[in-house]
């Protein structure tokens, strides 16, 4: 839809169905009121809302960059990842506040509704605010496809799969600390929710910083360092967690691992949606996010729960980690940065 009539009717879209999911989801009556009803209606609200969110990251991205000027396309995408990741911080901050005024039955019969409750409210001013946007949708895009253009689309694809993929997981993984503290680590609640605040306030952060370097020096330059280094620390790190099992060594790991996994996958994240033809950048974005969630963001913290069981090591989650940002490195030297990138940044690097 985003790439045929256009990314603000496909956002808006993708919205309302997100909206309808969540205040659904925290609707939805108990089991003991109406019984499988309300498990179906659960699982069938969530997968609305999961399929928006498939369709919203696309037609976002798209918008943003088309909108952006050329020297600051990577900061105008980072601000989609930044206030992804700064709903993360609410998040943190939501269930925290929870955590600490209501207790344990409170929060499993009524408190989880609360917290989407919230998540809705904001539903109706981004409604407001998509509408009053103007159309981004480049000529270009509705030219037919040039001859030869699927299999280069296809490697690009291939990559950018890679690339979400090592993203998804090294994200989950790091959602994942807030269960993994308290079930493996056995750390108080509180503590849990405390490692989410500091992992969406770093992300949202590293998210900005990542978008202005990758304008300077580009996507690849900005995505090899912290990726390698979260090649090499994320095990030592899982390590000293698990050794010293504190709500400091919590927090430090968390941003530690947080800062070295958006500077690398942001970076990398913006290298492949810069790489997308204009004709057909929102549904593939999208596609690929929403495979890429599907297929290891459902299933990573199951697979490192089934690690740290079978092999009786709770350090299994870095060594998942590590082999992700590997196939997620490889997916980015697969991808060539966009030529008006390289002519952005030679330029910047003459005038400095």
């Amino acid at each position: 839809m985003a790439d045929r009539r256009g990314r603000k009717p496909a956002m808006i879209l993708s919205f309302t169905l997100m909206g309808i999911g969540i205040v659904g989801l925290a609707l939805t009556p108990s089991y003991g009121a109406i019984g499988l009803a309300a498990s179906i209606l659960a699982v069938c609200f969530r997968l609305l809302q999961g399929f928006a969110l498939g369709g919203e990251v696309g037609p976002n991205a798209a918008f943003l960059m088309e909108a952006a000027p050329p020297n600051r396309r990577g900061f105008y995408l980072s601000i989609h990842l930044a206030t992804a990741d700064t709903a993360t911080l609410v998040a943190g901050i939501v269930g925290l506040s929870l955590s600490t005024f209501l207790t344990t039955a409170q929060l499993d019969a009524w408190g989880w509704r609360v917290a989407f409750l919230i998540g809705a409210s904001i539903v109706p001013f981004g409604l407001a605010l998509r509408r009053t946007l103007e159309e981004t949708l480049p000529a270009e895009a509705k030219a037919p496809a040039p001859p030869g253009s699927l299999k280069p689309l296809l490697l690009t694809a291939g990559a950018g799969m890679l690339i979400l993929g090592a993203g998804t997981i090294s994200n989950y993984t790091l959602d994942y600390l807030t269960t993994y503290a308290q079930d493996t680590l056995h750390m108080a609640v509180r503590s849990a929710f405390g490692a989410t605040v500091v992992l969406g306030l770093v992300s949202a952060l590293s998210d900005l910083g990542t978008g202005w370097l990758v304008d300077r020096y580009g996507p690849k330059r900005v995505l090899l360092g912290p990726w390698i280094a979260l090649f090499l620390l994320a095990v030592p790190t899982f390590y000293v967690l698990n050794e010293v099992r504190s709500p400091s060594a919590l927090f430090g790991a968390t941003a530690l691992l947080t800062v070295l996994h958006i500077f690398g996958s942001s970076a990398a994240i913006l290298l492949f949606i810069l790489a997308l033809p204009a004709r057909v950048r929102a549904g593939s974005l999208s596609l690929t996010y929403a495979l890429a969630i599907a297929i290891f963001g459902g299933s990573t913290q199951l697979v490192e729960k089934l690690l740290i069981r079978w092999t009786a090591n709770p350090v299994a989650p870095g060594w998942y980690m590590v082999c992700a940002v590997a196939a997620g490195l490889f997916g980015a030297l697969l991808l060539r940065e966009p030529a008006e990138i390289s002519a952005l940044r030679t330029g910047a690097s003459r005038r400095a």
